[in-house]
């Protein structure tokens, strides 16, 4: 199809079209980045032209935003949408390992996307979390936090934990599950962890990250 002509924009909007060029725009922007990524791209991608792009989204810009409020919203959502009132810290771990492998197993180029625009464009970040989960996310850490430390004070009181900073141990919990998802093609490469291979590495560290991460705890 030529990507270079056709009309300046259709009589009416098409659900379908607009769910392809997002879709093109997604693995153009994971590529490239927004600032490498051209209109010319994505509308190729997406096998359209240019026309139908801005009339759909507006600017390349518009786009980006889109995308990456989407896609920070499915990242952030078990970390920083996780309903952790009332839940053990053993029932937190767990519930933030497996709610986020969950998510974002279906779209696994999300958190290198979503990091690599966050070190691309740090003066818009908290503003596009902020857009996509309706709050400041420092907030929202920040109470998470305070319930970690109370939680891990009880179990040192208790002898049965070693004391811990709650964001080491919140940053723990992040980078080892989040590792596997950014790491994808080095690991595909050097353990063979490709299709069902992956899928099948994914539910065993469902069971065995939260296991590794509460043995780490106990004094």
């Amino acid at each position: 199809m030529n990507t270079a002509s056709g009309p300046s924009a259709p009589k009416t909007r098409d659900a379908d079209t607009e769910s392809r060029i997002l879709d093109a725009a997604r693995r153009v922007f994971t590529r490239k980045g927004t600032s490498g990524a051209r209109v010319q791209d994505i509308a190729a991608e997406a096998g359209v032209n240019q026309a139908l792009v801005h009339y759909y989204f507006g600017s390349k810009d518009a786009l980006a935003e889109r995308v990456f409020i989407e896609s920070a919203q499915l990242v952030g959502r078990a970390f920083l949408g996780a309903p952790i009132d009332g839940l053990s810290l053993e029932a937190m771990i767990e519930h933030l390992v497996t709610g986020y492998i969950d998510a974002v197993r279906r779209a696994p180029f999300i958190p290198a996307y979503v990091l690599s625009e966050a070190h691309q464009h740090p003066e818009r970040a908290d503003q596009l979390l902020r857009a996509a989960f309706g709050v400041i996310p420092a907030d929202v850490a920040a109470l998470m936090l305070a319930r970690v430390q109370g939680e891990i004070d009880e179990r040192v009181a208790a002898g049965t934990l070693r004391p811990m900073s709650p964001r080491q141990l919140m940053v723990n919990v992040m980078a080892l599950t989040v590792f596997p998802f950014i790491a994808k093609p080095i690991l595909d490469r050097a353990l063979g962890l490709s299709g069902d291979t992956f899928e099948q590495f994914l539910d065993e560290r469902r069971t065995e990250l939260p296991r590794f991460i509460l043995n780490a705890l106990r004094p």
